[in-house]
C-alpha cells in the first residue's frame, strides 16, 4: 500500500503538516494561557493586596482585638464590603485564620458570629503545595468544589504584627481564557485540515509530475530490453527528471549507433574474411587439381601468402581491440626516439609512396628526439596514420611527416596529407571503433574501422 512513490509523498506531507501544526497549537495555547495568567495574576495580586492591607491598616488604626471585632463594625463592613465589589471581574472573599469564610462579595451577610455552623470553610493547605502559607499563593483549580468553575485564585496575608487574622482571597474564572485557547485550537485544527487537503492536491500534482517521466522511462528501458533500440522518452522541463530522460536518450542513441557499428563490422569482417579464404582456397584447389601448371606455383604461393598474413594481420587488430577492453593490454613505458621510428615507418611504406608518386617531406627539430612511451602502441598509432595518409592522399600529391617540440617535455608528431577532409559526422566520428567514412569500399577495401 506504502510502496508508491505517491503514497510515500502524501504520507510525508501530512505528517509533516500535521507535527506542524501540533506545535503551532501547542505554541499559541501556551502563549495565550501564559499571557493571559500573568495579567489574571497581577490584577488578582493588586485586589487582595490593597484589600489585605486596608483591613490590616483599619484593624491597627482602630485598635480592635481581631478580624472580627473589626467586621462587626457597621462602618468597617460598609467600606470592606465596597472594597470588595470595586473589580467586578475578580471576587473577593475574606477568611479567618482557618479557612473560614467571613466575607465575599456576591453575599456580604454570609458571615454571622453568632453562628458557628453557618461558616463555609477552604482548605487553606490546597492554595499552595507547602503546608506553610506565604505571604501570598498563586492556585488554579475549584477549591475542591468550593468553586463551581476553574479559577485563578491569590491568596494574600491579613496580618496585626506578627499575629495572623485572616487571609484576602482575589479569585477570577478562566472561562473567557479556556474558550480563547479553545477556539484557537479549532482555528489551528481548521486551518491544518484545509492545508492538509491542498497539500495531498499538491503532492498529487507534484508526484504526478516526477512519477509520470519515471514510469515513460521505465517503459521505454523494458522496451529497450527487448531490442527495440529505437526506444525514445519524450523529455520536458530542466530539471533533474528531465536531465536524467536526456541521459537516457543519449546512452540509447549510442547504444544504437554501436549496434549499427556492429551490424557494419560483421559485414565488412565477413567480407573481408571470406575474401582471402576463397582465394587462398581457390588458388590451392586450381594447384591440387592442375589447373595452375608448376611454372606459376610459385607465384600464386606468394598470392596465397599475401593473403594469410592480410588475415593475420585482421585477427591481430580484433585481439588488440579485445585485450583493450577488457583491460589485459598493459603499456610498458621507455626511452625511444621518435624520429627514428617515424623514419622507419616511412621507409617501410617506400613502395606504396612510389605507387602514388607522393611527394615526402620529413621535417624534424633535432636529428635524435628521444621520448618517454610505450614503444609498440605509439609504433602502432603513427604506423595507422601514416597508412591512413598515404591511402587518402591524392595521386602525386604531399606526405608530410613533422616532428616538433611545442612546450617544456612534449613533443608534437604531426602527419598530414592532401587527401580530402573528413567534414560533419564524419569528423565527429573518426575515433568510433569500425567506423568506416568509405561505405562503398572504393578507397579503402582492407580497413576495419579499427585502425585509429
Amino acid at each position: 500500500m506504502f510502496k508508491s512513490s505517491f503514497s510515500k509523498y502524501l504520507i510525508a506531507f501530512v505528517a509533516i503538516i500535521l507535527i506542524s501544526f501540533l506545535m503551532l497549537s501547542g505554541i499559541v495555547t501556551s502563549m495565550i494561557r501564559n499571557y493571559s495568567t500573568e495579567e489574571k495574576r497581577q490584577e488578582l495580586e493588586s485586589s487582595s493586596s490593597f484589600i489585605a492591607n486596608l483591613i490590616a491598616d483599619q484593624i491597627e488604626a482602630l485598635a480592635v482585638a481581631d478580624i472580627f471585632e473589626f467586621l462587626e463594625l457597621p462602618a468597617a463592613r460598609s467600606l470592606v464590603t465596597a472594597m470588595l465589589r470595586l473589580n467586578p471581574q475578580v471576587e473577593i472573599v475574606i477568611l479567618d485564620e482557618t479557612g473560614r469564610v467571613l466575607i465575599h462579595a456576591d453575599d456580604p451577610e454570609v458571615w454571622s458570629p453568632n453562628m458557628d455552623n453557618a461558616f463555609v470553610s477552604i482548605n487553606i493547605t490546597a492554595l499552595s503545595p507547602m503546608d506553610a502559607i506565604d505571604d501570598v499563593s498563586m492556585y488554579s483549580g475549584d477549591l475542591g468544589g468550593y468553586l463551581s468553575e476553574r479559577s485563578l485564585t491569590y491568596l494574600t496575608k491579613v496580618e496585626k504584627g506578627d499575629i495572623l487574622q485572616g487571609y484576602v482571597l482575589a479569585i477570577s474564572s478562566t472561562i473567557l481564557e479556556d474558550n480563547l485557547i479553545s477556539m484557537a485550537r479549532r482555528a489551528v485544527v481548521n486551518s491544518s485540515l484545509w492545508v492538509m487537503l491542498a497539500a495531498v492536491i499538491a503532492a498529487y500534482f507534484i508526484t504526478e509530475r516526477l512519477v509520470n517521466p519515471l514510469r515513460k522511462m521505465t517503459k521505454a528501458v523494458r522496451e529497450f530490453g527487448k531490442g527495440e533500440l529505437s526506444t525514445r522518452v519524450v523529455v520536458s522541463g530542466k530539471d533533474e527528471v528531465a536531465e536524467l530522460g536526456y541521459a537516457f536518450n543519449n546512452m540509447a542513441e549510442s547504444i544504437q549507433n554501436l549496434e549499427k557499428m556492429r551490424n557494419s563490422f560483421l559485414a565488412n569482417i565477413s567480407h573481408d574474411l571470406r575474401t582471402p579464404m576463397t582465394a587462398i582456397a581457390g588458388f590451392i584447389d586450381s594447384i591440387n587439381s592442375g589447373a595452375i601448371p608448376p611454372e606459376k606455383h610459385e607465384y600464386y604461393l606468394g598470392i596465397i601468402s599475401s593473403e594469410v598474413h592480410r588475415l593475420s594481420r585482421l585477427v591481430s587488430q580484433l585481439l588488440d581491440v579485445s585485450r583493450l577492453e577488457s583491460g589485459d593490454r598493459k603499456f610498458v613505458f621507455s626511452n625511444f626516439d621518435v624520429a627514428e621510428m617515424a623514419r622507419i615507418i616511412l621507409i617501410s611504406f617506400e613502395k606504396k609512396i612510389e605507387e602514388k608518386r607522393l611527394e615526402v617531406e620529413f621535417i624534424a627539430d633535432e636529428d635524435k628526439m628521444i621520448a618517454v612511451g610505450d614503444t609498440d602502441a605509439i609504433h602502432q598509432v603513427l604506423y595507422n596514420l601514416c597508412h591512413n595518409a598515404i591511402k587518402f592522399a591524392h595521386e602525386g600529391g604531399r606526405f608530410i611527416i613533422r616532428i616538433e617540440r611545442c612546450e617544456v617535455k612534449k613533443i608534437k608528431v604531426s602527419v598530414l596529407d592532401d587527401g580530402e577532409c573528413l567534414v560533419g559526422e564524419d569528423k565527429e566520428r573518426v575515433f568510433d571503433r569500425f567506423y568506416k567514412t568509405d561505405k562503398s569500399r572504393g578507397l579503402d577495401k582492407n580497413g576495419v574501422g579499427l585502425g585509429l
